[in-house]
């Protein structure tokens, strides 16, 4: 089951790639996700959480900008993999499977970034303009990763 939950965050890293570790981060801050000791450790630190809420509320505001390029082109697609690599790896390794844990989340990232992007396009098509499906994505990728470190406790 926790294993489950490196692929759903690595989804959320998909959609929005610093909501992801954000999350992780705080659930190691609240000692949802038991990191001491490990090379991950720093997810745990004090500011280490607030950080990466700072930058996550900065990619939210950014997404919705007309010159964020697209999240397939290969800088995009890469940060969200690597985000959702770090996400699962933190959930594997507090698991003690930290290989598995880093694939399934990588491969949640890749799901989360081709899917989330299919999604979002055909909703803003529907809506006839992209800034609701973008807010849509946005509450997705918090509901995701609130019922994720949620699980994790």
């Amino acid at each position: 089951m926790i294993l489950a939950l490196a692929f759903i965050l690595g989804i959320v890293a998909g959609l929005r790639a610093m909501t992801a570790p954000a999350a992780a981060s705080w659930a190691a801050k609240l000692g949802l996700l038991n990191l001491a000791g490990t090379p991950l450790a720093f997810l745990g630190y004090h500011y280490t959480a607030y950080i990466f809420t700072l930058f996550a509320i900065g990619e939210l505001i950014t997404d919705k900008l007309p010159k964020t390029p697209s999240r397939k082109v290969p800088m995009q697609f890469i940060t969200r993999v690597v985000s959702g690599a770090l996400v699962g790896a933190a959930i594997g390794i507090a698991a003690h499977q930290l290989i598995v844990g880093l694939v399934l989340g990588a491969v949640g990232a890749v799901v989360g970034t081709l899917g989330g992007s299919a999604v979002r396009g055909r909703l803003a098509s529907l809506f006839g303009k992209d800034l609701p499906a973008a807010l849509l994505e946005d509450v997705v990728a918090i509901i995701l990763a609130v019922v994720v470190v949620t699980r994790l406790g």
